[in-house]
């Protein structure tokens, strides 16, 4: 938890965006597993955190705009809870860290928001992710299950992508403190590997390593040599001489923040010509990307600028053709490149992707451009001092992809199918870092871990 005057402050700066009504904030409640006391690790809700700071179950907010008031709803334990949990403090104790004077059971947040919808008070809540909350709108204010996202205030969207999208200094240093843990993930994880591994025994050393550090992975990792797949989180793979193995992992902090990092290891110690060629090709690019990364830049134009260098080194060696502007202007690059070159990072790895990711990562000026591949991009925006963002190009050789528009005869000026097809069965690349946008230019967060090809092959 930070010190209660940032908690004060962001709610004093989100009540200016507004004129009247309330705020409605949702926590989320711990859900069962495979039988109710048997629950899924629980996750506060990051918009929830960053406003209001307390990292447990079954709370929710009220801002009341009208009468200039804050409440935090929940439920002191009892004696029979005790017995189970060992003593915590009192709710209204909890509350008085962040900057909040009052709070009330839980059960009255209902008749709160009851009664201000009534009274035909605007009642400002964001697009519910958690079934629990889904369920008390629907119960409250009679909202259909199929209608809620739709109903969810456009103006609390915005006030919230506004404060969160800007990184305050102690929510960057947060960050350069995960950086820490995500580097001895990293290198630890890429000394073990070898032919004759499992991919699991490598993931659950990385798994160990962040809850050493009183954190978690700050989502599912992806391990797989099979690097074509974009999400590989089966982990059950015999790692062998000739595989290149793909990590994307991250570390969550016990604040909430992440970290996002990708890095492809030769399994035998040593990248193949074929494979260095490829590497050097995703290197260059991200490190074009990267240069690039200043105040007042779109990224989709910086997205667009890899792309180019990618097609640029993949025509260099034959597996494209044809004008490179006008191949990356039509979206044949995407047969390499099928997913956008990164994503807004903070409280959530996605940040703010509850939300709305048009929201977050587009605005009036800059849309997704509609395109396979490209319209995957996540972040498009005018970048801004104090973003944090990730860098992520790759190149993939996917069988399936190859066997579709190659029937469809797609992108042929650009495409030689006939040379990719000597690379099926090559697997991916995906180098990824976590960028601050910076007043001068960009900085690079944590200490670099191995990129090159001759830092990793000496790791």
């Amino acid at each position: 938890m930070f010190e209660q005057k940032i908690y004060t402050k962001r709610r004093k700066l989100l009540k200016k965006e507004f004129s009247n009504g309330i705020l409605l904030f949702f926590g989320n409640t711990e859900l069962p597993m495979n039988y109710p006391q048997n629950t899924f690790h629980f996750r506060q809700d990051s918009t929830f955190l960053y406003f209001f700071g307390i990292e447990e179950p079954g709370l929710a907010a009220i801002i009341d705009i009208d009468n200039n008031k804050e409440i935090i709803f929940g439920d002191d334990v009892d004696i029979e809870d005790v017995i189970w949990t060992g003593p915590v403090p009192l709710l209204k104790d909890k509350i008085q860290k962040v900057g909040v004077a009052d709070c009330a059971p839980f059960s009255m947040l209902s008749e709160y928001v009851e009664n201000a919808n009534i009274q035909n008070r605007k009642i400002h809540f964001l697009p519910p992710y958690h079934p629990n909350n889904q369920i008390f709108l629907n119960t409250s204010l009679g909202i259909p299950f199929s209608k809620l996202k739709g109903s969810a205030s456009l103006d609390f969207i915005k006030a919230v992508v506004k404060l969160r999208s800007v990184k305050g200094k102690e929510e960057i240093k947060e960050i350069k403190t995960g950086m820490k843990t995500a580097y001895k993930i990293f290198t630890t994880a890429m000394k073990m590997v070898k032919p004759g591994m499992f991919e699991y025994e490598v993931a659950g050393k990385m798994e160990g390593i962040a809850r050493s550090k009183n954190g978690s992975l700050s989502f599912p990792t992806i391990l797989s040599v099979r690097g074509e797949i974009l999400h590989g989180h089966y982990h059950n793979n015999e790692m062998k001489d000739g595989d290149l193995l793909l990590i994307d992992a991250g570390f969550e902090t016990p604040m909430g923040y992440a970290t996002d990092h990708t890095r492809v290891v030769p399994v035998s110690g040593k990248f193949t010509q074929k494979q260095k060629e490829i590497y050097q090709i995703v290197l260059d690019s991200q490190i074009a990307a990267i240069e690039a990364i200043k105040p007042g830049v779109t990224y989709q134009s910086i997205h667009l600028l890899a792309c180019k260098v990618i097609a640029q080194g993949l025509k260099n060696i034959g597996l494209m053709k044809g004008d490179v502007d006008e191949a990356v202007k039509q979206g044949a690059h995407a047969f390499f490149l099928p997913h956008g070159l990164g994503h807004m990072m903070g409280l959530d790895v996605h940040d703010m992707e509850d939300i709305g990711q048009n929201y977050v990562g587009y605005d009036d000026e800059v849309q997704p451009i509609d395109q396979f591949g490209t319209a995957y991009l996540r972040l498009g925006r005018r970048l801004q001092e104090g973003f944090v963002l990730t860098v992520e190009p790759g190149i993939y050789f996917i069988p399936e992809l190859f066997k579709l528009w190659k029937a469809e005869n797609k992108f042929t000026d650009f495409i030689n199918y006939l040379k990719v097809e000597e690379y099926l069965g090559f697997g991916g690349i995906r180098i990824e870092d976590d960028v601050l946008v910076t007043a001068e230019g960009y900085e690079v967060l944590g200490k670099p871990i191995p990129k090159t090809i001759e830092e990793i092959e000496n790791l």
